[in-house]
């Protein structure tokens, strides 16, 4: 019979017992693809259990072959588990007695072995996932650079990191989260560069996670562990899908959360400038890249106040000087200017979700006919203005340009709502409703940090890095925000250490 030591629930000699218990807890009978293979090893019976799908065939043929070649004579029954530790070839090898580690073995696709007399059962580990290769991501893109990107699978990511950071003293700690799922996450962080005081933090926020399963993978683990608001608009944590640009985190001082199942890796802590930062700009000269960073900032501050400046700006035409009275519309049309803007906003929206939606052959068709009913016969029946469109269409570029995805969406409800105020309350709303924007992201934190740092706390050092994005060989100094252990990066210039 089995027997529980410590809450623990262990094998039993029996091998009878064992097999009932694993047939009945995987429902061998009920689910098609559940592999209960029974074979005689050394003269003792024993059972080969798998799932169909996730073990690779020729390694479990290889398995067998091996096992049928062990003979009796070599047996002894004290020296079972050394007999078959030697007789199997096969290089991730485990034993284990507790029932519910040998179940999640199997169900994360290890093969399991039980044989007759053995108290531990032997995890072969020789699981294959179906995977797609590791292909360029579509959000973060660039001109030059790698073009290799995470995919579902744990294990291929942290390939892709270890591939970047070949350093004795990076970690990759592997936890389970849910109860049901035992889904795979990884913290992954470089021992003598990271703040060990974040690291426990994220470890401890991760392991107390009472949840039955994460069906959606990386998202649902932010919203666990992020503390706090949770419904702060703004992104507590980054995600990439880009191996360079986790490397450059972790060489930083930053953790990565690797979630099974999901192709985009958390980093964190994450401020706001971590978000309006792109690969691109360290794929280009110093020059371009500065070129290329203050465009962006640019069309991310369009992004926000392009629409509610404009539509304060119209609503009250005595701010302007008369060298700008040009500003505003000559016609307003059949609609009041801010229900135009309310209507342009929700519309962009619609054609946003309509585009994820729409099947890549007849985005083009999704084009076209958004084209023709908002922006001809929208302004040619007086629904709204040329000037409407005109901004909100240089707003949703801004938008786009916003390299985080999630920070874009952050923006979007803000420009939103500070549309609102400044179309009720005219220039008292818009000053306002930005004030009120502001001090939402001055009091946001991620992990103890500071969302608008350098800004607040104010870093001039480290201003200066995100203003202007300077030459490699100038950037000697991590983070100091992180607390990292190892603060510098390289060795000072030789003429500056002759000086």
């Amino acid at each position: 019979m089995f027997f529980k030591r410590q809450q623990h629930l262990y094998l039993s000699r029996s091998y009878d017992d064992n097999l009932d218990l694993f047939k009945q807890e995987l429902g061998e009978g009920e689910s098609f693809d559940v592999i209960v293979r029974e074979i005689e090893v050394a003269g003792k019976k024993a059972a080969l259990i798998c799932f169909d799908g996730l073990v690779k065939d020729d390694i479990l043929t290889e398995v067998m072959e091996s096992l049928f070649a062990l003979r009796k004579e070599k047996y002894f029954q004290d020296k079972m588990e050394q007999l078959l530790q030697q007789g199997i070839p096969y290089i991730e090898l485990s034993t284990e007695s507790k029932i519910d580690e040998l179940l999640y073995g199997v169900l994360s696709g290890s093969i399991l072995l039980i044989v007759d007399g053995c108290q531990e059962g032997f995890i072969i580990d020789a699981r294959t996932y179906p995977a797609r290769g590791p292909e360029e991501p579509d959000i973060e893109r660039v001109v030059r650079g790698s073009r290799d990107g995470f995919t579902e699978t744990v294990v291929f990511n942290t390939a892709l990191i270890r591939r970047r950071v070949r350093d004795p003293k990076l970690r990759v700690e592997l936890m389970r989260v849910g109860k049901r799922s035992k889904s795979d996450v990884a913290v992954v962080y470089i021992k003598d560069i990271t703040n060990p005081d974040l690291v426990e933090t994220i470890k401890e926020r991760i392991g107390a996670i009472k949840i039955d399963g994460i069906p959606m993978a990386e998202k649902s683990v932010e919203e666990l562990i992020i503390g706090g608001n949770t419904w702060n608009p703004f992104p507590k944590v980054r995600y990439t899908e880009r191996p360079d640009v986790a490397a450059l985190h972790l060489l930083e001082g930053h953790v990565l959360i690797v979630v099974d199942t999901s192709p985009s890796v958390i980093i964190a802590p994450a401020t706001y400038f971590h978000h309006v930062q792109h690969a691109e700009e360290y794929r280009q000269t110093p020059t371009v890249g500065v070129y290329i960073r203050w465009l962006r900032f640019a069309a991310i501050i369009a992004s926000v106040f392009l629409t509610p400046l404009w539509l304060m700006l119209a609503l009250s035409p005595e701010l302007l000087p008369s060298s700008l009275d040009f500003i505003g519309p000559k016609k307003v049309g059949n609609v009041p200017i801010f229900l135009q803007f309310f209507l342009a906003e929700i519309s962009l929206d619609l054609m946003r979700m309509a585009a994820i939606h729409t099947p890549a052959p007849m985005a083009t068709a999704l084009g076209v006919i958004a084209a023709l009913l908002i922006g001809d016969v929208a302004v040619s029946i007086g629904l709204l203005i040329p000037e409407v469109i005109l901004y909100t269409a240089m707003a949703a570029v801004g938008t786009f340009s916003t390299p985080s995805y999630e920070m874009g969406m952050a923006n979007r409800l803000v420009r939103l709502f500070i549309l609102i105020c400044t179309g009720f309350f005219r220039w008292p709303g818009f000053v306002v409703s930005t004030l009120l924007a502001f001090i939402v992201l001055a009091f946001t934190k991620s992990f103890n940090v500071p969302y608008l740092w350098p800004l607040i706390p104010f870093n001039w050092r480290a201003l200066k890095t995100i203003l202007v994005r300077s030459p490699v060989s100038m950037q000697n100094i991590r983070p100091e925000i992180l607390s990292p252990r190892d603060k510098r990066r390289q060795a000072a210039p030789a003429f500056k250490r002759r000086r």
